[in-house]
């Protein structure tokens, strides 16, 4: 198997991001108010946003449906950017992780 680059998993997270667009879309159509009523606000729980903390890898895919619920989606650049960025950061936090507890 091959290794993904992060811009290949960016347009996998987009891909994916646009299919469950797709499925609200449909069920909106269906009820409306169900994106702004019910949707919106379990997505927002899931992406954490309205706590106090930074972003996390395991958010991004939550933060990047919130997006494209919104006016303007996010392009394909800008979420291999906030891939990147978030991959390091998580490079950076692994390498310097312990089990010491007393820091």
């Amino acid at each position: 198997m091959s290794n993904l680059s992060t811009e290949q998993m960016a347009e996998l997270l987009l891909g994916i991001a646009r299919s469950q667009l797709a499925m609200a879309d449909a069920v909106e159509s269906a009820k409306a108010g169900f994106k702004m009523t019910h949707l919106r606000p379990n997505v927002e729980s899931a992406a954490r946003v309205k706590m106090n903390r930074p972003l996390a890898l395991a958010d991004f895919p939550s933060r990047l449906l919130l997006q494209m619920l919104g006016r303007n989606p996010p392009t394909l650049d800008a979420v291999t950017r906030d891939l990147q960025a978030l991959l390091a950061a998580n490079t950076a936090v692994q390498s310097g992780a312990s089990l010491d507890m007393t820091r």
